[in-house]
């Protein structure tokens, strides 16, 4: 399979999809929308009419499915990697309080506050790295919280979410399938380790006194009288909550202002009416995708697509943020532009595994930076750094500087 895949292909690395997937993706979308990347050891589909055909068909031709990187981190049963009923009661486990309703009903006593906090710990100094000081931590504090793990510090809940990054994106194989670098695991394995050792008497507590976190729910909701939920089906599903939903909320918002850095016209728009910063975010996450290129389908059978065959059983890496850049429904798609036509993206995914925390990220950004910007409506890059973003898999900015007049 691999011996016909065309050498500028082949040669891609994932030092270089980290560093800069546009160039490589742009190229896929023009000459193999449907390609097997061997880097990656599976099949990558980049526009967005590809991510959308193959997201979107039903359970008969293609069914969910996380990458061997993904299910070597977060284990099985994982919501990403299940289907059919199984997949409808995972579902069930973490939906509930993740619905628009229910989200409205805690998420401005939840986010606001942590907001505030850490805004104040930094407001009069006149500089800042809102990735590490603003971004990050509200997104951890906010989602750790909800999840009942007020006694877990965000510095902590930080490290979780980058050990275990590390281990889903360390997708590389050699010639033969395998893992190219066994130990890129290591990191991921130290997170989960130390994420039981302290969810565990958590986990206790709640199955004798319940309370209305998230992790209680997981336990009690949905199971017959007396009993509670296997913790070897909490814990996969903790594991994807503590790296996809954790860093969606930060990096979705520290995109955003770095896209609105880019147009200074627009942030000053932005900064003096706040309605405009739903527009803001939607065009921020459709700039840089949080979830670039982190969600994979599986056919079922063999097929052939567009002129390409798909043996059965192949992995397909769904690539929503190159989808995100197609030429045929964006212009200028590496701009960011406040005023663009609103087309909707698919930062968050298609069809039944879309994420489940849409909702609940986009108003712990609005929040976050309804809260920003009236704090501090002066700011600016400083222009001393560069905004230097990474990622394929997950993308984001490392780190933000910012400064502004006290």
């Amino acid at each position: 399979m691999t011996a016909t895949v065309p050498s500028w292909i082949a040669e891609v690395t994932i030092e270089e999809l980290e560093n800069d997937p546009y160039p490589f993706y742009a190229r896929l979308r023009e000459e193999a929308p449907l390609a097997y990347v061997p880097a990656l050891g599976c099949w990558v589909a980049s526009t967005k009419e590809m991510c959308r055909r193959i997201a979107g068909s039903d359970d008969t031709d293609f069914e969910g499915v996380i990458t061997p990187a993904g299910r070597r981190t977060f284990g099985d049963p994982a919501v990403l990697d299940a289907n059919g009923a199984q997949h409808d009661e995972l579902r069930a486990m973490v939906d509930p309080g993740l619905q628009p309703s229910e989200v409205d009903r805690y998420v401005e006593g939840l986010a606001r506050p942590i907001a505030r906090r850490y805004l104040e710990a930094f407001e009069q100094d006149g500089e800042a790295d809102l990735v590490a000081q603003y971004c990050e931590p509200v997104s951890v504090r906010s989602l750790g919280d909800l999840l009942g793990l007020h006694e877990v510090s965000s510095d902590k809940l930080r490290e979780w979410f980058h050990k275990l990054s590390v281990s889903f994106t360390n997708a590389a194989v050699d010639a033969d399938g395998n893992f190219a670098n066994p130990r890129g695991f290591d990191p991921g394995d130290e997170a989960k380790a130390e994420i039981r050792e302290i969810c565990d008497p958590l986990l206790d507590r709640w199955t004798t006194e319940p309370n209305d976190s998230a992790l209680s729910h997981w336990l009690h909701d949905g199971m017959p009288a007396g009993q509670v939920r296997d913790r070897e089906v909490i814990y996969p599903n903790l594991f994807v909550f503590l790296l996809g939903a954790m860093q969606e909320p930060g990096h979705a918002m520290a995109s955003t202002v770095a896209g609105l850095f880019t147009r200074p016209d627009q942030l000053e728009r932005v900064v003096d009416d706040p309605s405009l910063i739903r527009r803001a975010i939607s065009e921020g996450v459709r700039w840089t995708a949080p979830i670039w290129s982190a969600v994979a389908r599986r056919n079922k059978q063999d097929m052939t697509i567009d002129g390409v065959h798909l043996p059965a059983g192949s992995v397909v890496m769904m690539s929503y943020g190159s989808a995100n850049h197609d030429e045929h429904d964006y212009g200028a798609p590496s701009r960011y532009d406040l005023d663009r036509a609103s087309i909707p993206h698919l930062a968050f995914g298609a069809g039944k595994h879309a994420c489940a925390g849409i909702y609940f990220a986009t108003e712990v950004v609005r929040i976050g930076l309804e809260e920003l910007f009236e704090a501090i409506p002066n700011i600016e890059r400083d222009d001393r750094y560069e905004v230097d973003f990474w990622g394929w898999g997950f993308r984001g900015p490392r780190e933000l500087r910012v400064k502004w007049g006290v």
